[in-house]
């Protein structure tokens, strides 16, 4: 019976054994850096401005030839047939004094040339033309070359959206940016909220012994006939509230420990275990002089009206004059004449296309004002975020400081109260207190405990908040 306590008690240590060395001890540091790798919106930030990257690499082979090869072949079983009437033609003869060919007129012993009724000279000879049927087919007709088109003057629209195809690489840079900085703030506010829970676990077991040991006590007293029961119901109360406290607070270790997983993009049940500790002290330096042009919100604002303003020039370009140039080089064969092909060789062809918008009825002016109205109103919400965001810093810097003061007024109540509770118990064991005294200075003593806990939690947080307020981050 004993060798089987005895292997039971070693399994149970290994076990443990086994439990620590598989957990995780991270920073805060490490946690943030874990949660910018793993994460979804960190990875969608990413993958958009390598996205709007290669949109702006795609915009600028607009300034240079497109080269392709095209072929082209016509099926039809259209067939153009046509018989040109036989007639009868005028003939020519050569004048020998220039060379020249002279109508062969029929005239008068005097020379002068003979005329028909209605005018029309008369020919001493005249050749016969019979007549002659045409068939042209379009059938088996194909053409095979390379062809090139370059853009000369499309009126600024090429560059307009190669501009607008840069900032908006910008805009997700920027974006990147925020997504990081909110994901630290959510990193952040998962880790204090973990730390903050297993102080109170060991808030709570320290309470629960301090309650347990005094029950013992009390129970000791009462079996000696020193106290009433009614005293050990009491303490037992505060007992069973400890032990619901602690379980509490079990439970919020675990759910605040699944959270920072989940932010952090690893398994939920990842035994992590935290390396700060809450020191009720500021960590980081307040700077009230800061400005909120940093925060990346602000600069996204300024790309967005930058984007605005290319877009005015890209709806103009739409109501410029235009033109292009395109070349092809190829092979023709086809349009068969009486069976023969008029067209087999090699050819080169150019055309220069130009394009110039004469009257549209107010359109473009009515686009462009309409772009101008919209960049206007850009302009005034980007006013109007400046200022919230001043505010913002502001009460973010006004927060931490209340927060380190929150913070030091708690620290100094809890070293009163835990001072009062020593107090209370000399006099509750000397007799000069009343169990009921020395109950209430420990139910003080722990809700100083928990403001304090509190208090160190909130000026961590507000800490994260400034810093994102500022654009630190």
């Amino acid at each position: 019976m004993t060798t089987g306590k005895s292997l039971s008690c070693v399994l149970l240590a290994l076990i443990s054994l086994c439990a620590r060395a598989q957990q995780q001890k991270m920073t805060l540091e490490q946690c943030r850096a874990t949660a910018l790798e793993h994460n979804r919106a960190i990875a969608v930030a990413s993958l958009t401005f390598e996205k709007t990257a290669h949109d702006a690499k795609a915009f600028k082979a607009n300034y240079f030839p497109k080269f392709s090869l095209s072929g082209s072949y016509l099926y039809s079983h259209t067939e153009m047939n046509k018989t040109l009437a036989g007639n009868y033609l005028p003939t020519f003869v050569p004048d020998l004094a220039t060379g020249e060919l002279t109508p062969n007129l029929l005239t008068l012993p005097d020379g002068t040339p003979v005329y028909n009724t209605d005018g029309t000279p008369v020919f001493k000879e005249y050749a016969y033309f019979p007549d002659m049927d045409i068939s042209l087919k379009l059938n088996g007709s194909y053409m095979v070359g390379i062809r090139a088109e370059q853009p000369v003057y499309m009126g600024g629209k090429i560059r307009s959206a190669r501009k607008m195809s840069l900032i908006g690489n910008e805009i997700a840079g920027l974006n990147r940016q925020l997504t990081r900085a909110e994901i630290i703030v959510m990193t952040d506010e998962a880790y204090w909220t973990f730390v903050k829970t297993v102080e109170m676990v060991k808030l709570a077991e320290v309470y629960r012994k301090v309650v347990t040991e005094l029950l013992r006590n009390v129970q000791d007293a009462f079996d000696e006939g020193l106290k009433p029961r009614n005293d050990v119901l009491k303490v037992q109360v505060k007992v069973n509230e400890a032990e619901l406290q602690l379980r509490k607070a079990e439970n919020g270790v675990r759910l605040s420990r699944m959270n920072l997983c989940r932010i952090m993009g690893i398994s939920l049940v990842t035994p992590v275990v935290a390396a700060d500790s809450l020191e009720f002290s500021s960590a980081v330096g307040i700077d009230r002089a800061a400005g909120h042009t940093e925060r990346p919100e602000y600069a996204i604002l300024l790309k967005k009206n930058e984007l605005k303003q290319e877009e005015i020039s890209l709806i103009r370009s739409d109501f410029l004059p235009q033109a292009g140039i395109m070349a092809n080089y190829g092979y023709v064969y086809g349009l068969k004449l009486n069976g023969s092909p008029l067209l087999n060789k090699l050819s080169l062809s150019a055309v220069v296309s130009v394009e110039v918008p004469l009257f549209h009825w107010g359109e473009g002016r009515n686009k462009i004002r309409s772009a101008e109205a919209e960049r206007k109103i850009m302009e005034i919400q980007l006013d109007d975020a400046g200022e919230q965001m001043k505010l913002d810093l502001m009460q973010a810097i006004n927060k931490c400081d209340e927060a380190a003061l929150e913070t030091e007024l708690m620290r100094k109540s809890f070293e009163q109260a835990e001072e009062n509770m020593k107090v209370s118990r000399d006099q509750y064991e000397a007799g000069m207190e009343t169990l009921a005294g020395y109950l209430e200075a420990q139910t003080v003593w722990q809700q100083a405990c928990v403001n304090l806990i509190n208090a160190g939690t909130s000026q961590r947080y507000h800490e994260t908040y400034y810093l994102k307020a500022a654009g630190k981050l």
